[in-house]
């Protein structure tokens, strides 16, 4: 039986997306791979609003996110820590061999433009990493007040995950001036994992031609050296491009706005119907996601239980991330899913949390 995928991803994938995957493939050092490429990578670009490099990864986002501390930690990197994903990007960027220190904040709390200031006043860093929508606790930085901090900084580049909230709210790159945008295709994309996208400014290029050790499968500047040729350095996903390159029409034909209105209302439905039924909402205004809810268990309801009941039916929820297991539960609300979605899967919790 299939499990409609309410977790915080990978999600539900349409049957029009699974279709582009069966497109009958090409070579990747053919033309016709050259022309679907150019044409994501200018969609991309037009989705995030930039004008930056735009790099196509066959890996999970942690990938291109370990890639990216390669290339652009020389000195030290700050490591902005507030739930499990952040955490282990500090943990990352110490097994890169770099110098780093985690700046840490509760789970449930977000990153703020003071602590990111207090940070980058002394002077030691010149990188930084930030989760902009931590997957674990449901909670979303203020990314737009952190980025004028960061204009501040000059010498410091900026490496942020987008990983669940790309494309489910505007995020200009360029006019944040964002150095490295990284995220991957499971969430709000509503694609198969498999394929990581991550961009490059010039200043980040630069930093990475002085920057010894970075290593080849995620190296900038192959992968600035391919892109001349709108390719890849390695093979690609090329089934999974084909996946993108449809998602990217739907999310246009959608229109921006209309999507973004969509994840807003979906996430308030969400938060409204938790409060309602007695449980609370980890995070606090205004720094609650978009893309997901972490609502608290004050009923002290069987989160285990619940999540084996609906499995039974259909439905995969999650029970909590790491130490927040059973404390809190997680429903996903981005990509492809329709506020009736939701309605579908609380209606099943309702009816199962009163035999509870």
């Amino acid at each position: 039986m299939h499990k409609k995928l309410f977790i915080p991803g990978p999600i539900e994938v349409s049957q029009e997306i699974l279709d582009a995957m069966a497109t009958p493939m090409i070579g990747h050092r053919m033309p016709e791979y050259a022309r679907l490429h150019k044409g994501v990578t200018d969609k991309l670009k037009k989705l995030m609003f930039t004008e930056d490099r735009v790099f196509l990864s066959t890996s999970s986002a942690f990938g291109a996110m370990e890639g990216a501390v390669r290339n652009l930690v020389g000195k030290r990197c700050a490591n902005f820590c507030n739930g499990a994903f952040s955490d282990k990007w500090h943990k990352v960027t110490l097994s890169c061999g770099k110098e780093a220190d985690p700046f840490k904040v509760e789970w449930g709390q977000p990153i703020t433009p003071e602590l990111v200031e207090s940070a980058l006043s002394t002077g030691k860093y010149d990188a930084i990493t930030l989760i902009h929508n931590e997957t674990s606790t449901g909670v979303m930085s203020p990314l737009p007040e952190i980025a004028q901090v960061l204009k501040k900084y000059p010498d410091v580049v900026s490496i942020i995950d987008t990983v669940s909230s790309m494309s489910a709210l505007k995020l200009p790159i360029a006019e944040l001036g964002i150095d490295c945008c990284v995220f991957g295709v499971q969430k709000a994309f509503a694609l198969p994992p498999g394929l990581a996208v991550f961009t490059a400014s010039e200043r980040a290029l630069e930093r990475a031609k002085g920057i010894e050790g970075r290593g080849y499968y995620f190296d900038f500047l192959e992968f600035a050296a391919a892109d001349e040729k709108d390719n890849t350095p390695s093979t690609p996903c090329i089934s999974q491009i084909y996946a993108m390159d449809r998602q990217l029409d739907r999310i246009f034909a959608e229109g921006l706005e209309k999507r973004w209105q969509r994840h807003l209302e979906m996430a308030q439905f969400m938060r409204g119907w938790a409060t309602e039924h007695g449980f609370g909402l980890f995070a606090d205004e205004p720094y609650r996601s978009l893309t997901l809810t972490c609502a608290t268990n004050e009923r002290g309801v069987d989160l285990a239980q619940l999540k084996k009941q609906l499995g039974e039916r259909g439905f995969a929820f999650d029970d909590g991330y790491g130490k927040l297991k059973g404390k809190t539960f997680r429903v996903a609300h981005m990509g492809d899913m329709q506020v009736a979605d939701l309605k579908e899967i609380t209606a099943e919790m309702e009816g199962l949390l009163k035999g509870m």
